[in-house]
């Protein structure tokens, strides 16, 4: 059975779980006066207690009816069915069945692509987004329209430009991943600061003081709503020459495993305390994800995982019937639940489970420890608490949903977002009174439909482009000149120029769409798709002044020739800017607003298609031509690099204190000194392993470094501070450097502000060896803000 068949064959079990959360009254666990005095239904026991008793009072065929994402009802117990799977990733989407508009509430605000939110470089607005979506979340599932738990956010990192899915990561800094994905999961779970604002929005009737007890989320405490981190582990491949992502075989070094790609599932545990994590559809270094007992089983000894672990959509099918890793979809189930997958997205668990039981490939017992994760997790959100519609958010309902406050956020996280990547001679801001008439051309520029990137769901409003831009020039002319993205024609060139000829300023929009980058296609080019770069030269050879290039899409494009064109003034990477994109790029361009975003990823040129997909290595490696991947380890030639961003204002640096040296020897007892050496067979250390360290000896390392930032130019604005680290190259694989801290201020015109990271050595200045252990390598390392540069000695 092929992976369609697979789907079709899941899509019959939706069917009820759809009309469910279409019930504007949707049925609820533990009604009275029949079904409340179970003691899973009593709030005064503890969760693992309350669990228990759920499970025990199942029979095997009922337990094994969980095993699905949509989760079957229990009628004899009055437990209704349950639907897992609803989509979140930047505002709630109807990508799966747990959500559905058609209710009476038929939208949902669509923040921009999370792309787009990661340029802002702002962790407040991360968190504000994650809380935002939370809220109209609980909203939609009081109307009966969404479930309780999502899998979102996407925090694989963007690897390759080529990946169809990058547009939905925070990029390609695993820091920068990391901290995305603690602040929208912190956003998206948390009671108590939700609670809060609650009780002063509505009053004091939505919870009392002897329940706050229980808000402080430690990790299996109350959830507002339940987030998910995926794609667990190294998944950034969708179909790529004869690879795709369902037996696509992801040959990672232990090297890169620790300081790349296993990083932001262990911040988005640890830190953001997520309730879900999804294995993927691939294998790891030839074994699937969803079988990998050692890395699933990592994520709940070592990083403190307390939650229930999905598979992406029927990747426990693809363990035996795409990738042949067992003899039997038995052996596939088996190796899946006994490996710590507690549900499968799809019905394979379902239709296999019983049959695995009795050839002994797995227990009944087993099958309980699923089931334990995934009621706790459903009695975390409140879903055995009696009627919804008397707890803690009843009040909330459509109201709270494609708000002025919510949509005003999207707005925000647009403006923040939105990268100015050139504009020579302060082409931008345009001047609104000494614009008379403006044009605006590309297939693009008059459609809304792809403008939200992948899960999307129904925005609130559909204003393109060229609407918002009619906002501030009433005089603005439109064509497509190409009829699609694809722009396969140049049929459409000729209307194109005649409006351009006519215009005081032209603004051409280019780049990509859902059509050139999506789930389960990836890019086989880095350029403009089509005729697009024939048509902004033509544009900007009949332009009367520079062109402003516009250009959409979450992966990188090679735009070298509109780099060094000087017919094109300006260039403004918008990437899928969500409902409210047109009026934050009409800001922009007329100056209301001061751009600051920056590039999460580099912009690498058409030549790095030679460099294979499928090769997961990040480090550069001379000896076979290989040129390494992302910022850290990249040593090719660059269109545009990580963090680029320009102003319309300047921004000048100053270091006022930072430590020139940090002694490390007291951290390790003077006992253990020669030890060392002999360890490493060395006369000198050149790195210490942070596995030597003393308990707790991390925190005593931590040191601050204080800047000042001065904005010396005419207009107020934001700037991103990004400080990085260079490290002394004592090992093999050290990268080139490492984005160690970063931090949006906003600076008034002529005045200056004071920032400050805490710097933490252990993480921020050390790097993973060939067998995958942190060390901190000693030396000189050097910070890097700008143009400034600090050196700092780290002593043994």
């Amino acid at each position: 059975m092929n992976l369609l068949q697979l789907l079709l064959t899941s899509l019959l079990f939706f069917t009820s779980a759809i009309a469910e959360t279409s019930d504007p009254h949707p049925k609820f666990p533990c009604q009275p006066p029949h079904y409340g005095s179970y003691p899973f239904c009593n709030v005064s026991l503890s969760i693992t207690n309350r669990a228990l008793s759920l499970v025990s009072l199942l029979t095997l065929p009922e337990k094994i009816s969980q095993l699905s994402n949509t989760a079957a009802p229990v009628p004899r117990l009055g437990i209704p069915p349950y639907e897992w799977w609803s989509e979140s990733l930047h505002g709630l989407a109807d990508n799966g069945p747990g959500v559905s508009f058609n209710g009476s509430i038929s939208s949902a605000t669509s923040f921009p692509q999370v792309i787009v939110s990661a340029a802002s470089f702002n962790r407040t607005l991360w968190y504000e987004i994650g809380s935002a979506v939370a809220v109209e979340g609980r909203a939609m599932y009081n109307g009966g329209q969404a479930g309780l738990t999502y899998w979102a956010p996407n925090i694989n990192v963007f690897r390759d430009p080529r990946w169809g899915r990058g547009q939905e990561t925070p990029g390609e800094d695993p820091k920068v991943v990391s901290e995305y994905g603690v602040e929208f999961v912190r956003g998206f779970q948390e009671v108590k600061k939700k609670t809060e604002v609650l009780k002063s929005r509505f009053g004091d009737g939505d919870g009392d003081e002897d329940e706050d007890d229980r808000l402080d989320d430690d990790g299996d405490g109350e959830l507002m709503l339940s987030a998910c981190c995926k794609h667990f582990t190294a998944y950034d491949l969708e179909k790529w020459g004869n690879f795709s992502r369902y037996d696509f075989n992801a040959v990672v070094t232990e090297q890169d495993m620790e300081d790349t790609y296993q990083p932001p599932f262990q911040s988005c545990i640890r830190d953001g305390k997520a309730s879900c994590l999804m294995c993927s559809y691939n294998a790891v270094n030839g074994v699937p994800a969803c079988a990998r007992e050692d890395l699933l089983q990592k994520a709940r000894v070592e990083w403190g995982f307390k939650g229930y672990i999905t598979s992406d959509c029927d990747a426990v099918a693809t363990i035996y019937d795409y990738q042949g890793y067992t003899n039997s979809a038995e052996e596939a189930v088996a190796d899946a639940i006994k490996a710590g997958v507690d549900i499968n997205c799809g019905t394979y668990m379902v239709r296999h489970t019983q049959s695995a039981i009795d050839k002994g490939k797995v227990s009944e017992e087993q099958i309980d420890r699923a089931l334990l994760n995934l009621f706790a997790v459903q009695l975390r959100l409140g879903l055995f608490d009696g009627n919804p519609r008397e707890g803690r958010y009843a009040k909330l309902g459509s109201n709270d949903i494609c708000s002025s406050s919510h949509r005003e956020l999207a707005l925000e996280a647009a403006r923040q977002g939105i990268v100015l990547l050139k504009n020579d001679h302060k082409l931008l801001p345009l001047k609104k009174n000494h614009v008379s008439s403006l044009a605006i051309i590309g297939p693009m520029a008059n459609n809304i439909s792809n403008m939200g990137g992948t899960y999307t769901g129904k925005p609130c409003q559909r204003k393109t482009l060229f609407t918002e831009l009619l906002q501030y020039v009433k005089k603005t002319s439109y064509a497509s000149g190409c009829s699609d993205v694809a722009c396969d024609s140049a049929t459409g060139f000729g209307e194109a120029v005649a409006i351009a000829k006519g215009a005081d300023f032209v603004i051409v929009v280019a780049g990509l769409d859902l059509t050139q980058e999506t789930e389960d296609k990836d890019r086989v080019s880095l350029s403009l798709p089509g005729k697009q770069k024939d048509l902004v030269s033509s544009i900007a050879a009949v332009s009367k002044k520079p062109v402003i290039l516009v250009l959409t899409g979450g992966g990188p494009v090679d735009v070298t020739f509109a780099k060094t064109d000087p017919r094109i003034g300006s260039i403004v990477w918008i990437g899928y800017p969500g409902e409210t994109g047109g009026q934050a790029l009409a800001e922009i361009l007329f100056g209301d607003f001061n751009p600051g975003g920056r590039l999460p990823m580099t912009w690498y040129p058409q030549s790095f298609t030679e460099v294979a997909m499928s090769d997961m290595h990040m480090r550069a490696d001379s000896s076979r031509g290989y040129p390494g991947r992302t910022y850290r380890f990249y040593t090719g030639p660059q269109v545009y690099k990580f963090g680029t961003g320009l102003s319309y204002t300047k921004f000048d640096y100053k270091i006022l204190s930072a430590p020139t040296r940090l002694g490390l020897s007291e951290l390790i007892p003077q006992s253990s000194h020669k030890k060392l050496l002999l360890q490493n067979g060395e006369e000198q250390l050149r790195y210490l392993q942070l596995d030597d360290l003393a308990v707790n000896s991390c925190e005593s390392l931590r040191f601050n470094v204080r800047f000042s930032v001065s904005n010396t130019g005419e207009m107020d604005g934001s700037h991103v501070l990004m400080l990085y680290s260079r490290m002394p190259q004592v090992l093999s694989g050290v990268p080139e450097k490492q984005l160690i801290g970063f931090e949006r201020v906003h600076v008034r015109s002529s005045e200056m502000v004071e920032a400050e990271f805490v710097i933490d050595p252990c993480k921020h200045l050390s790097v993973a060896n060939d067998v995958g252990k942190r060390v901190i390598p000693l030396g000189v390392h050097d910070l890097v803000l700008g143009d400034l540069q600090h050196s700092l000695s780290l002593e043994f």
